[in-house]
């Protein structure tokens, strides 16, 4: 039986009652903003990123804060790692081989994780692992509704950290609780002006979710394939670099499209390391899609129709044309409470409420992002999922 067999068994077992075993849904949630109460661990610390300074300067001041979270972080990954390949030969193997990878890395992120390694104190190898493993390990419920009135609002809960080191007596996952602590808003700023804003984690350089104000908004799940990052991040180390990592395309993206069709044809065509998922809203009626993508290129397009009743579109980590694994059926409760508060009455209030339900809300979710582009308005929530609740 394999690692990851064992830690769902663990996972399930730890929840005595049958009633919380998937695929188990609760009603959906209301009142929940403002939030509060057991599911709000706290809201997010704002920081600047002034893209005038050179890169390896640009997040000195966050990292200098974030240094100790960081540090744990990191160290949560390499005893996972030494759980899997004993005697730390893994993570000898990280810090001998992966600063010979920085370099090939795209400027400026090369610089900036070099940068970032400086502050930090942190074995380069460790900072490169910290930024590429999100290419392959993560899972997010993303969505991007339209109001009566033709607003666009997109919200999103980044879930991280599976069959990464469950903790039976806690009911958690390790890595998602290290994460938490280095959830920030950064808000992109050239000659003082705000270029886009964004939720992410300290030290990693990439872009997960974000809004270009008054543009478009948007936010990145990952897509499970037998063609995954591993394969994408393996060609890169020996020598194939004509593919795009996703987060340093989606920062690119937010930091240099000037329209949502710009971004929507940037995203759907560049060639990548990793299948994903991309949910972009933008700024006039009808302007909310999920791209479907392979490594080579855009599989299906699903856009907001009002012709077709479909005033919103919600992707988890599964094909909008496939059912969803049966274990991990996010999709089905979040479509049933966006078509229980109907197009009327979605606001960021009630976007949140979705978010907030189980098992949308799961052990998993690191914080929840409410994202309104007409107003250039991004808000950020770490969260919790009390017990019972289920492992993702």
């Amino acid at each position: 039986m394999d690692y990851g067999v064992l830690l769902i068994l663990a996972a399930l077992l730890s929840f005595s009652s049958p009633q919380f075993i998937p695929p188990y849904t609760e009603d959906c949630r209301t009142e929940m903003y403002p939030p509060n109460g057991p599911t709000f661990r706290g809201a997010v610390s704002w920081y600047t990123v002034d893209l005038d300074l050179p890169p390896s300067k640009r997040w000195a001041a966050l990292l200098t804060d974030k240094k100790t979270e960081l540090v744990s972080m990191i160290q949560a990954i390499k005893d996972l790692a030494d759980a899997f390949v004993p005697s730390g030969r893994l993570i000898k193997l990280v810090d001998i081989t992966l600063p010979l990878m920085v370099d090939t890395l795209p400027y400026p992120f090369s610089d900036e994780i070099k940068g970032i390694a400086d502050v930090s104190g942190i074995p380069l190898g460790e900072v490169v692992l910290f930024n590429i493993f999100y290419e392959v390990f993560t899972v997010c419920t993303s969505i991007v509704a339209e109001d009566n009135n033709g607003n666009l609002i997109h919200g999103r809960n980044l879930d991280f950290g599976l069959f990464m080191g469950w903790d039976v007596k806690n009911k958690s996952w390790i890595i998602s609780e290290k994460l938490k602590p280095l959830v920030v808003n950064l808000d992109f700023k050239r000659n003082n002006q705000t270029v886009f804003k964004s939720t992410n984690f300290a030290g990693y350089v990439g872009m997960l979710t974000g809004i270009k104000p008054h543009s478009f908004t948007l936010t990145m799940n990952e897509r499970f394939s037998l063609d995954g990052g591993y394969i994408g991040i393996l060609e890169w180390i020996l020598g194939n670099r004509d593919g795009m990592w996703m987060s340093f395309l989606t920062r690119s993206v937010l930091e240099n499209a000037t329209s949502y069709d710009e971004a929507k044809t940037r995203l759907a065509q560049t060639k990548l390391l990793a299948p994903a998922y991309f949910i972009l809203g933008g700024n006039q009626t009808g302007q909310g899609c999920v791209i479907t993508r392979s490594r080579l290129l855009s599989i299906n397009i699903l856009e907001i129709d009002l012709k077709l009743g479909r005033w919103y579109v919600l992707e988890t980590n599964y094909d909008h044309w496939e059912e969803p694994f049966f274990l991990d059926d996010r999709r089905t409760p979040a479509m049933k409470c966006m078509n229980q508060t109907t197009q009327a009455n979605i606001t960021l209030k009630t976007m949140y409420d979705v978010l907030s339900t189980k098992p949308v809300l799961n052990k998993l979710t690191t914080y929840t992002t409410l994202m309104q582009v007409s107003e250039g308005k991004l808000e950020s929530y770490i969260r919790d999922c009390p017990n019972p609740c289920l492992p993702w």
